[in-house]
């Protein structure tokens, strides 16, 4: 018997776009094309002004970090072999929050609010890590 996982989403008929493209390395978010903003987690409708005339859009894969938690213990597979890991909340360039990870951050201690990140992808699903300081 497999253990079950809970990193790994599971994907139905409307989200499978969205995995899909996560899976290929591409993020999406959905935009209204009634009032204009986008959003993040995919709903079939305008959070914002509840039309229904959504599409998928690529998003820029750029983020600032708003807030995060390193977490030390977590007890559900397979995030307790990845302690200590920074669970996240980002601000999309597109302008919607995301829940994520920040991942290849050897030391915590250096995040700030507002520090710029890009998305990578990790098993098809997105995280996002410090962007590179341009040389």
């Amino acid at each position: 018997m497999t253990e079950q996982r809970f990193d790994v989403p599971e994907a139905d008929a409307f989200t499978r776009t969205y995995w899909d493209a996560a899976a290929d390395g591409r993020l999406l978010v959905r935009r209204c094309g009634t009032c204009g903003r986008a959003h993040h987690y995919p709903r079939e409708f305008c959070p914002h002004c509840w039309s229904e005339d959504v599409t998928w859009e690529p998003a820029s894969g750029r983020a600032t970090l708003y807030t995060w938690s390193v977490v030390h213990r977590n007890d559900l597979p397979p995030f307790g072999q990845r302690t200590p890991y920074v669970a996240a909340v980002v601000d999309l360039a597109e302008g919607p929050r995301m829940m994520t990870e920040i991942v290849e951050c050897a030391d915590a201690g250096r995040l700030r609010a507002g520090m710029e990140l890009e998305v990578a992808f990790r098993g098809g699903v997105p995280v996002f890590r410090a962007e590179p300081v341009p040389s």
